[in-house]
């Protein structure tokens, strides 16, 4: 079963993805270490790890028989893009906002 290609806002929508990357974001764990935090199937949290290593949150490198997980910033800056666009809106709305005030008070 091939596994969709979400959006950076899809993929930590959900909670045991955002988990997971909290989790990562204190240690390189393997699957299976990152599976033992979670009451879900091996499979299930091996495709949460799937999901998150194609949006570019996670890079997984092979050591032996292991899967270890580590964080990468490519899915983050998608989201941090997203929210910095947004905060220049409201920064300049704001802006705006107390120039007006300001003039309205010296007037």
């Amino acid at each position: 079963m091939a596994i969709p290609k979400l959006d950076g806002f899809q993929v930590i929508g959900d909670p045991s993805r955002r988990k997971m990357l909290m989790l990562l974001s204190q240690d390189v764990l393997t699957i299976n270490s990152l599976a033992e935090n979670f009451d879900m199937s091996r499979p299930a949290v091996s495709k949460h790890v799937k999901i998150l290593e194609n949006a570019g949150f996670i890079s997984i490198k092979d050591i032996g028989r292991e899967r270890y997980c580590t964080l990468k910033k490519d899915g983050f800056e998608e989201l941090q893009a997203w929210i910095s666009y947004f905060d220049e809106f409201w920064g300049s709305k704001l802006k705006k906002l107390e120039m007006l005030l300001n003039n309205k008070l010296h007037n």
